[in-house]
């Protein structure tokens, strides 16, 4: 057996290691970050309907309006405007946003920012579901101060950029 100087065997050895670290590392899998939640993007605004006892009212935001509304893991924001440039009695601008916290089927806005000011500070929890490029959310909206108590539907269509 030969003689191998014991620098020369620690050496071989840290190699050998080295080469066996090497082989791991590239076969394991590398850790995948978990998949946006469906409802994640930028998504217009087709038809809302609220119901408040007995009244229910449909709008149509196909026709004279338009809204979109924009999320993102943390935050939310809508913007509603009508379609003639303010330049009539259909005139009508919102906008608003805030944080939101989304899990499986459900999402929560925290309203933080509203031009309609007695709604700040709302936090409203829907249901939602994802089909394709459609996106529905249905929930309760309670503004005490606003005298607002009611079950909203909301249809979206996500907007392709």
């Amino acid at each position: 057996m030969a003689y191998i100087h014991p620098q020369k065997r620690h050496m071989k050895f840290t190699l050998i290691c080295l080469s066996l670290l090497t082989v791991v590392a590239c076969n394991t899998p590398a850790t995948k970050e978990p998949s946006p939640a469906p409802i994640i993007g930028t998504w217009k605004l087709l038809s809302g309907t609220t119901i408040k006892g007995t009244d229910t009212t449909t709008t149509d935001y196909t026709k004279g309006k338009e809204m979109i509304k924009i999320i993102t893991a943390t935050h939310f924001s809508f913007l509603n405007h009508d379609l003639n440039h303010g330049k009539d009695s259909t005139a009508s601008f919102t906008a608003g946003g805030g944080r939101v916290k989304i899990g499986e089927g459900k999402y929560t806005e925290l309203l933080d920012y509203c031009n309609y000011r007695e709604w700040e500070g709302g936090t409203f929890d829907f249901d939602y579901t994802v089909s394709g490029d459609s996106l529905s959310i249905i929930g309760i909206e309670k503004v005490e101060k606003a005298d607002v108590n009611h079950l909203n539907i909301e249809k979206y269509i996500r907007v392709k950029q």
